[in-house]
């Protein structure tokens, strides 16, 4: 229970037993069990919006820090994200923050999920440490950064060339935060595979000193990949849904993009075979992508296969 500011509790009328008075073997084993107990409990989590309180919470926590950034609307997919976080971290932070950047012009930006409550139950439950809610406002304090982060040449591929300056808007934000949070090691899902593979190019190329770790794509049981746009669907377009998984088990482009351009509801934009560090197309890359869309609803899936062969099951 919480004592109000300059309240003391009476003072009780009966004395200690001699067993409990100070000093004595007991009473020194209970403060000893109580401190043992009160150091291996987790502290609670900080839910955080501004700079400085992210900057107050970050400095508090011990040792490896690992990041997870999410746009909120989190699920399975998010929850195992923070799962691996801490078994590569002692403190995990979240961030939820859907960024105005990577968004183009007619997409989902003002009708994309926001399920903040949801969100918090799910990194509380997961045990992460902090989460930073922040608003355009406090990442962006100027208002659209003059300055942007320019993906190169895998910008303008795939998922860059049907969304221009998408990947520009992933990786500023994705440098802001990194220089926000301060982490050890950040956990990128291996979905988002053209994103995951653009974060790691500025990684490396601009010396950003933090281990960018890939985790497996979660899936429902009958293999539609989870994403927080899934809640779009209706449920005959989620059913129309599943041959993104099937086709990409063919591992072959040509069979691939038949499949999926034979299901009723779903319109084709890719479905290729690249190489995925750079994401050239190449008849004997090591990944398969694809997108589509499903009535209203974009999508995007991968698989990555060993080179020369398909893939045996959804990844």
């Amino acid at each position: 229970m919480t004592r109000p500011a300059g309240v003391s509790l009476p003072a009780t009328l009966t004395p200690p037993r001699a067993a409990e008075r100070p000093g004595s073997t007991t009473l020194m084993r209970l403060s000893a069990a109580a401190r043992l107990a009160a150091a291996a409990a987790p502290a609670p989590m900080a839910v955080v919006r501004t700079r400085d309180e992210l900057r107050a919470a970050r400095d508090l926590l011990p040792g490896r820090v690992a990041v997870v950034m999410t746009m909120g609307a989190l699920h399975e997919g998010h929850a195992e994200l923070i799962r691996q976080a801490r078994l590569l971290a002692d403190s995990v932070v979240v961030t939820v923050f859907v960024n105005p950047l990577q968004f183009g012009v007619g997409e989902d930006l003002d009708r994309y999920p926001r399920t903040l409550d949801a969100d918090l139950a799910l990194c509380e439950r997961e045990g992460a440490a902090v989460v930073f809610t922040p608003t355009p406002d406090v990442v962006y304090p100027d208002g659209p950064p003059q300055v942007r982060v320019a993906a190169g040449a895998i910008g303008a591929v795939l998922e860059g060339a049907w969304r221009p300056g998408h990947l520009d808007g992933v990786l500023t934000v994705v440098l802001k935060l990194l220089h926000l949070t301060a982490p050890h090691v950040a956990l990128f899902g291996q979905k988002d595979a053209q994103q995951l593979s653009a974060i790691r190019a500025m990684v490396r190329d601009l010396d950003v000193d933090v281990q960018v770790v890939a985790v497996p794509t979660v899936r429902e049981d009958d293999g539609l990949a989870l994403s927080s746009r899934n809640r779009y669907l209706s449920p005959a377009e989620r059913r129309s849904a599943l041959v993104l998984s099937r086709a990409l088990a063919t591992g072959d482009a040509d069979a691939g993009r038949a499949m999926v351009a034979s299901e009723p509801g779903v319109e084709l934009d890719y479905y290729e075979r690249v190489d995925s560090s750079t994401f050239v197309v190449d008849p004997d890359g090591d990944l398969v992508v694809v997108a589509a869309r499903v009535g209203a609803t974009r999508l995007i899936d991968n698989c990555i296969l060993e080179r020369r062969r398909p893939c045996s099951a959804p990844c």
